[in-house]
């Protein structure tokens, strides 16, 4: 396999995977609890720490001969050797011809694995410590009270406009983390360019003390500029031309749109590149997140996110928790012909992590050709869903327990409880404990007939209710632990997820840095937009002449309700 580019994965071509179909013929009989039998210390010799974070992988259709199998296919598609060149800024991401150095941003100079290296000249270490220097005197100033608005009063309600990982990543971030957030800052998100999302908003924030941070690389993403432009005009309306100067911040490359917005350039906080908007949290794109938690806050989320950087670089691929995680999935998705991947976290304040894992796991890898630009021939990324436990217990789990589909599950929870409601915890922990081992376990035909008999439920009515009342079992899960929901155990757990999902594009040979499926139907959208609302005889035309027949059949209903 060449090291200077990943190609697309060949069944044929690949010993490795061809050893795993031979081997997969056999496991496919496995029962779990049969596993567990056979190695009564299973659960310690399939479970590892890394970063603070605790994985148990014992609960899967897997064992030792499985995940040698495995680590050898890992090998042969140069997992190690594509990691390094991650790392050592090559780049990796071919399409657009950029590095990927996300883990740079996390890394304190000189540390080892992941210390920013020199990229075409820029000195990477130096550019990412001065936008955190900037980061931590700004929000110091903030949370002090320091920065005030255009009337003199401190800001005290943040709202960040972005949107993909502009959003999605500093509202999960903000969100788990909402017990080290200041109880003096309101902070929100918006991201939608459906306008109901800012008049939910606007009318409950008092302008003179909002904050706005509009976070675009290129200060035009479309939806993100409409919501900005929308909330600029509020806010002077509310306080006079001068305000936006003072109540609006830009996270932005593109210091020309940023001032003609009416922003100070000084107020501009820059990222690169290299930073993909999935990765984007731990770069300028987390200031919600510093000014929620601070400076040293986001300080430990950056640490957290280098401990797994270093466990990943260093660790060999039979221990290391994301090349395990990864490889997992590869067995689940290209042998076992599972098309999903739930994400069950069992901690309230982790609600967004499963929509921010699904951009970053199907956004990265929802791909159909590899690197190389041909096409594949295995399946790739799965379908990425979940919900807060116990939530979902009483919503998709029914799927889980007695569907015709398998679905392999994260679970993800915290060891430490919170302060207040102890018992409450200890139930969270009993019912994401009892789950992962009721998927495994299930439950016989024989064992539903005793229950039934015990209750005085016997012949043709017994019967009846066995089939309905029967697990099948077998069904497949990770728990992953985090000793306390700090900063640094959610930069790790991030971190895990990121290089999980680089590992399986490695294998697949996808380019796990590029997006080109959201272009599309993005650039569909002006000429669909122009339709809309040009003058009545061009859009006549358009609609006439430059869609499809369902496309000038909706353009048509809705002009009629413009």
């Amino acid at each position: 396999m060449p090291s200077s580019l990943a190609t697309a994965l060949r069944p044929a071509d690949s010993p490795a995977f061809q050893a795993l179909g031979r081997h997969h013929a056999i496991a496919s009989q496995w029962r779990m609890h049969d596993l567990f039998d056979a190695e009564p210390a299973r659960e310690r010799r399939f479970s590892l720490e890394a970063a603070g974070l605790f994985l148990d992988y014992s609960k899967n259709r897997a064992d030792a001969e499985t995940l040698a199998l495995l680590c050898a296919l890992a090998r042969e598609r140069g997992v190690g050797q594509q990691r390094d060149r991650m790392f050592g800024g090559a780049a990796i991401n071919n399409t657009e011809q950029r590095a990927a150095l996300h883990t740079a941003l996390r890394a304190p100079p000189g540390s080892g694995p992941g210390s920013a290296p020199t990229l075409d000249g820029q000195d990477i270490a130096r550019d990412i410590a001065d936008v955190l220097a900037r980061i931590r005197t700004f929000t110091d100033q903030v949370r002090s009270g320091r920065w005030h608005g255009v009337t003199g009063k401190p800001l005290t309600t943040i709202v960040n406009i972005g949107i993909g990982g502009s959003f999605l990543g500093p509202k999960m971030a903000v969100h788990a983390l909402r017990t080290h957030c200041d109880p003096a800052l309101s902070i929100h998100f918006i991201s939608n360019v459906d306008a109901s999302e800012l008049d939910a908003l606007l009318p409950r924030l008092d302008a003179e003390t909002t904050l706005f941070i509009v976070a675009s690389k290129t200060f035009g993403t479309a939806e993100t500029m409409m919501n900005a432009h929308s909330a600029r005009a509020w806010l002077v309306a509310q306080c006079g031309a001068e305000a936006p100067a003072r109540h609006f911040v830009a996270v932005s490359t593109n210091v020309a749109a940023v001032t003609a917005f009416g922003i100070d350039a000084a107020n501009m906080f820059p990222f690169w590149d290299w930073v993909g908007g999935r990765y984007s949290v731990w770069s300028a794109v987390g200031l919600a997140l510093a000014l929620a938690i601070g400076a040293d806050g986001f300080d430990a989320f950056l640490a957290g996110g280098h401990a797994m950087d270093r466990h990943f670089c260093e660790a060999p691929l039979e221990a290391n928790m994301p090349v395990l995680l990864a490889m997992l999935g590869i067995w689940y998705r290209n042998f076992c012909d599972c098309g999903s991947l739930s994400i069950a976290p069992y901690w309230q304040d982790l609600q967004y992590l499963p929509a921010y894992l699904q951009q970053l796991d199907m956004e990265s890898n929802g791909k159909r050709v590899g690197a190389d630009g041909t096409a594949l021939q295995t399946a790739t990324a799965p379908v990425i869903w979940g919900d807060v436990g116990t939530n979902g217990q009483h919503a998709y789990f029914q799927l889980l327990h007695q569907g015709t589909d398998v679905v392999p599950v994260d679970f993800i929870t915290v060891l430490q409880p919170p302060a207040t409601h102890r018992r409450h915890h200890t139930a969270l922990l009993a019912n994401c404990f009892a789950q992962s081992a009721a998927l495994m376990r299930g439950k016989t035909a024989d064992e539903v007939r005793a229950e039934l008999h015990a209750a005085g439920i016997t012949g043709a009515a017994c019967e009846a209710l066995v089939p309905h009342k029967t697990f099948p079992g077998n069904r497949p899960s990770n728990t992953i632990l985090l000793p306390a929901m700090t900063p640094h155990a959610l930069g790790a757990l991030v971190a895990l997820y990121e290089h999980k999902v680089f590992v399986q594009g490695v294998v697949w040979g996808i380019n796990s840095f590029d997006q080109w499926g959201v272009e599309l139907g993005k650039a569909l959208a002006k000429g669909v937009e122009a339709a809309l609302t040009d003058a009545p005889e061009a859009a006549a035309n358009a609609v006439d002449t430059g869609f499809d027949p369902s496309t000038r059949n909706l353009l048509a209903r809705a002009r009629a309700a413009l």
